[in-house]
């Protein structure tokens, strides 16, 4: 049975508790920069997968703002799922990920290398006032 996803999140960092819980740290939607290129020192995407059953292959990259060409990928994560009320949480870190001009990138999550989910990652470029946070988060 195909799994669903029941969720995909960028964000700097995850850490792991003891007790198996997962810490998302710096959780983002867009990016507003001082100017690009941009290099992005650490992205992570955190999926959640659920309701299915069997062994899968997921995939997840970001394409540029055309919507078609690859800007990074990851390597293909196996994703177990004994049975249908089991979940699994993948998370890949994606280095030096450069950003080279404002528009809208897009994020795919594949699995078995059909898209499943696919959301927009905006870059914008903004004057900023005050101390800047340097990843260029919002």
């Amino acid at each position: 049975m195909i799994p669903d996803l029941q969720s995909s999140l960028l964000c700097d960092d995850v850490r792991q508790e003891r007790n198996g819980k997962f810490m998302l740290i710096g959780l983002f939607d867009a990016l507003a920069v001082p100017g690009l290129p941009l290099v992005f020192q650490r992205l992570c995407v955190v999926n959640r997968w659920c309701c299915g059953e069997g062994e899968f292959k997921q995939r997840s990259r970001i394409l540029l703002p055309d919507g078609n060409t690859v800007l990074t990928e990851g390597k293909d994560v196996a994703v177990n799922l004994p049975d249908s009320e089991a979940t699994a949480t993948s998370i890949e870190f994606f280095i030096n990920v450069k950003f080279d001009k404002e528009g809208t990138y897009w994020v795919e999550i594949l699995l078995d290398g059909d898209i499943k989910l696919r959301y927009p990652l905006k870059t914008k470029i903004v004057q900023m006032s005050g101390p800047t946070n340097m990843d260029g988060m919002i």
